[in-house]
């Protein structure tokens, strides 16, 4: 079976995950401050907070964020369902902006448009989390603009982009949002095994994101703007204060020390998937399917490589054509189910026809194989299985 996605581990990857092993620190050293330092300069970013995993970092963005019941948070319905949850750990409202038809992500236009009716309906969001799918970042700047229009906050669920740019700049460099998330599970880009990370230039945010992750416990010298502890003079050194209701959400030294050394090669791991992305193009386009289109403002992590059937053009269904590439070894597979059709969503009052955009693209999505140790020869054998399919 060709995977659709793989984690590339080298023997240096090993050498670093030992290395912690052989230590006195298997969490809470220095491991973490060192991945999140590294991970900050590769961003351009003033501050990176390791979470256990992108759905932690998305939650703990959200407190960070003060958001609670009565607020409202917009994300996109063609994501994972961590995007629009983190809203419910907090007892927030979901909302969702239809897709952009080319590029699949937040639609500006429907953005725009439903920010406007809220605004007159005095509903306006608290947060928008827009995901950059597949690793193409959205049209931030004119989310920002937009953000600085109608007065919410922005939290980047980019899990699928670490290593992408937008306008140039490295995703994370938080130059048009408020907190960007990166995940770290094994068919990402690089990998921690489970992990994930919340990036912000917001100092504040940044203090308050690293101890709402740990618990809410703070140490006298890590106290938030007063200072020295009264408690320490009276107690001593050994001293800790819980100052807000938190989580934990750590991630470990081994984690962190795989990810430092998956770090080093993360321009390597997208300049090949931006290869072979380039390839399938080349590749399908004597097919009947439509290839992912890129925004010219944009510079793809290529986390997934997702086809649509024209299905006016084949005889088969989007599940035979699924399930024969299975039968064929290849593993393919559907990002995402609109997250508004979830049951847990229907029985809060979504319902399938709201956002059609999506439902439309689900309807014809397939995922496709793609990693960074995939072979020329791999990816030849997945076009000639669905061109003899199609066929």
């Amino acid at each position: 079976m060709i995977p659709y996605g793989r984690q590339d581990i080298s023997p240096e990857d090993i050498d670093a995950v030992t290395e912690v092993l052989r230590s006195d620190w298997l969490t809470q050293g220095q491991a973490g401050p060192i991945f999140e330092r590294a991970m900050a300069a590769y961003c351009a970013a003033s501050s990176a907070i390791a979470a256990s995993n992108a759905t932690a970092a998305l939650h703990i963005a959200c407190l960070a964020l003060d958001l609670g019941p009565g607020d409202w948070l917009w994300t996109t319905p063609n994501t994972f369902v961590a995007s629009a949850n983190c809203a419910r750990y907090c007892g927030a409202s979901v909302d969702f902006v239809d897709i952009d038809r080319r590029t699949y992500n937040m639609s500006i236009s429907a953005l725009t448009e439903k920010l406007a009716t809220a605004d007159r309906q005095g509903r306006l969001p608290k947060v928008v989390v827009p995901v950059h799918f597949a690793g193409q970042s959205c049209e931030m700047a004119d989310i920002r603009a937009l953000a600085d229009r109608y007065g919410f906050r922005i939290v980047e669920d980019a899990s699928h982009a670490v290593g992408g740019e937008y306008r140039g700049r490295k995703v994370g460099s938080g130059d048009f949002g408020d907190i960007t998330i990166f995940s770290f599970h094994p068919v990402k880009i690089i990998t921690t095994g489970e992990g994930g990370m919340a990036l912000t230039n917001d100092p504040k945010l940044a203090e308050r994101l690293a101890y709402l992750r740990t618990h809410g416990i703070v140490r006298p010298a890590q106290r938030p703007a007063d200072g020295r502890s009264s408690n320490e003079e009276r107690d001593g050194p050994w001293i800790y204060e819980q100052i807000e209701l938190g989580l934990n959400y750590r991630m470990t030294d081994i984690q962190a020390a795989l990810g430092t050394s998956q770090l080093a090669r993360l321009d390597r791991f997208v300049a090949r998937r931006r290869e072979l992305a380039a390839r399938y193009d080349s590749l399908l386009a004597r097919l009947p399917v439509t290839c992912p289109w890129q925004h010219p403002d944009t510079g793809s992590a290529w986390h997934l490589y997702v086809i649509r059937l024209r299905r006016n053009e084949i005889r088969l269904s989007r599940r035979q054509v699924f399930d024969a590439l299975r039968a064929a070894g290849i593993g393919v597979n559907v990002h995402y189910i609109p997250v508004h059709t979830q049951p847990y969503y229907r029985n809060l009052g979504f319902t399938t026809g709201m956002f059609p955009e999506a439902e439309s693209y689900y309807e014809d999505a397939i995922t496709l194989p793609l990693f960074s140790r995939m072979t020329d020869a791999e990816q030849d054998t997945v076009v000639a299985a669905l061109e003899r399919i199609l066929a």
